[in-house]
């Protein structure tokens, strides 16, 4: 009988000395707006390509470092776009080399990520947890993936300078220097 009692006095006492002043919870960013991230934003574009790729379309995606990423915009420099999501093991693996790519390219290629079919909470947090380094644009409900025609993640779409897709890698690559080999032949980068 004393135990039962205790418990209740303990949850008692308990509620009766809790913080009226603390700050509850914080909801999770409900746009990529909101996601604080330390992600730099999306690099600027050229014009509208002359001919877009049907599976690109009017896709436009708002990136978590700010700006957006309109896949009608010839990039104007070469571009790989990586799929990514925050549920995906083979993209946790691809990731680092991606990031890596990142860096060596410079002013010759750009890299950028789409968080593809995941939360925006889940992908800001795992993008700071992961430390990228990379812009990475929010496409919520996988458009680009369907659009050419992809399942599962991740993937990789190699952009040319006039907006055209040059390759779309399908599944993780395993080394950056297959990501670097990719770039040479695809788009002719040497890196």
């Amino acid at each position: 009988m004393r135990l039962p009692l205790i418990a209740l006095l303990l949850v008692v006492l308990s509620a009766c000395t809790a913080d009226p002043e603390a700050a509850p919870d914080e909801a999770p960013p409900t746009s990529v707006a909101e996601a604080e991230t330390d992600l730099p934003p999306c690099p600027e574009q050229g014009p509208a390509a002359s001919e877009v790729d049907a599976a690109l379309g009017d896709l436009v995606f708002e990136c978590f470092g700010g700006g957006d990423l309109d896949l009608a915009s010839a990039p104007g420099t070469p571009t790989v776009l990586n799929l990514w999501a925050s549920w995906c093991a083979p993209c946790r693996e691809e990731l680092p080399f991606v990031d890596q790519l990142a860096t060596a390219a410079g002013d010759r290629l750009r890299v950028i990520g789409v968080a593809s079919q995941d939360g925006i909470p889940q992908a800001s947090s795992f993008a700071a947890d992961a430390g990228l380094g990379f812009p990475s644009a929010f496409d919520a409900d996988g458009a680009l993936a369907a659009g050419l025609g992809l399942k599962g993640l991740p993937h990789s779409v190699f952009l040319a300078p006039d907006g055209s897709v040059a390759h779309v890698e399908v599944g993780a690559v395993d080394s950056y220097d297959e990501l670097r080999a990719l770039v040479s032949e695809h788009l002719g980068v040497q890196l």
